[in-house]
């Protein structure tokens, strides 16, 4: 038996921590002994039933883990082998991993970069991928420091705040946008040089404004999206990959055809495993163990519901930890 977050629908949904036979585990793929999981957005809307996240019932909710390989139908993993799973289906076509045991696609799955704590691979998560796969989008890009500053929306989130610690590690400069009064100090403490409020940037703005930000990593969308394209200056880049703030995007192609503006879709769910490994692997060498400390929060499986709740009321920040085994 083991203790997972199981969510159901027989008339009415339903979501609560469970303990469920290892029989019921899916018959194929690697199976796990899972040490930490995380929340995250995509989670909260699964849990709360607040988006079309679960596409089949019952569900065991979570898109991310690191763990231990326990048995395997893969030649790419064995018995033992320190994994990270992110995505894939997992919690929404087929069971994640917000429980004690997983059995999840190899194609998921990366090797636990040595250096990288599986506590710190999980205040990480799918969030501080998503985060570097969007600054290695801009660095692709050709910007550098010299540039000019990157703006980043969201600020306070998992992918805000692990952006904001890799392109100040990388040497640039940042600018945070967040909708959170008291959160410039955390922001500036992480590496932003200046925050900025979120409502300059959520109403309806001119097709083309003043020319501000070499780069953005957005992950709110509608708005704030469009206003920020809006502002990149001429060769910038946008690199967009979450809809916190809806999924419409009211803008024009004057960014793009005017400015030359690129925008970059970061699709963190089904990226290959060669991209995921480097991006994991760079998160390895330039994350700082103490300041990542500060954006994360433990938590035990029966305290995700009430912290599901936050996420979508937008009440937390940072990241959630959750110890799948407290």
């Amino acid at each position: 038996m083991f203790k997972a977050v199981y969510l159901t629908r027989d008339g009415e949904f339903s979501a609560g921590v469970a303990e469920l036979d290892e029989s019921a585990l899916p018959a194929t793929g690697v199976a796990l002994r899972v040490e930490y999981s995380t929340l995250n957005y995509k989670d909260a809307l699964a849990m709360t039933d607040t988006g079309s996240v679960v596409r089949q019932f019952p569900m065991v909710a979570g898109v991310d883990a690191v763990g231990t390989v326990l048995t395997s139908d893969s030649a790419d993993f064995a018995a033992g082998d320190k994994v990270i799973l992110n995505g894939w289906g997992c919690g929404e076509l087929s069971w994640g991993a917000l429980a004690q045991r997983a059995t999840v696609p190899a194609e998921g799955l990366v090797r636990l970069p040595a250096g990288l704590s599986a506590h710190d691979a999980m205040a990480l998560g799918t969030a501080g991928y998503t985060a570097m796969l969007c600054v290695q989008a801009l660095k692709k890009h050709g910007l550098t420091p010299q540039s000019g500053p990157i703006l980043v929306t969201g600020a306070s989130g998992g992918v805000g705040s692990v952006a904001i610690m890799l392109l100040a590690r990388l040497g640039f400069e940042v600018v945070g946008v967040t909708g959170k009064a008291d959160a410039a100090d955390y922001l500036q403490k992480l590496g932003a040089a200046e925050v900025i409020d979120r409502s300059s940037l959520s109403g309806v703005g001119k097709p083309l404004q003043k020319e501000r930000w070499a780069g953005v990593v957005d992950s709110v969308g509608s708005h704030v999206l469009a206003n920020a394209c809006a502002q990149v200056r001429r060769g910038g880049a946008v690199a967009s990959c979450g809809l916190a703030g809806g999924m419409d995007f009211p803008a024009t192609v004057a960014p793009f055809i005017l400015r030359g503006v690129t925008l970059y879709g970061i699709d963190s769910v089904y990226a290959p495993r060669q991209q995921r490994q480097e991006a994991w692997d760079l998160l390895a060498g330039l994350i700082d163990p103490v300041l990542l400390a500060s954006t994360s929060t433990e938590i035990g499986l029966a305290e995700t519901f009430a912290a599901a709740a936050d996420i979508i009321a937008g009440r937390h920040r940072g990241r959630f930890i959750v110890d799948v085994n407290r």
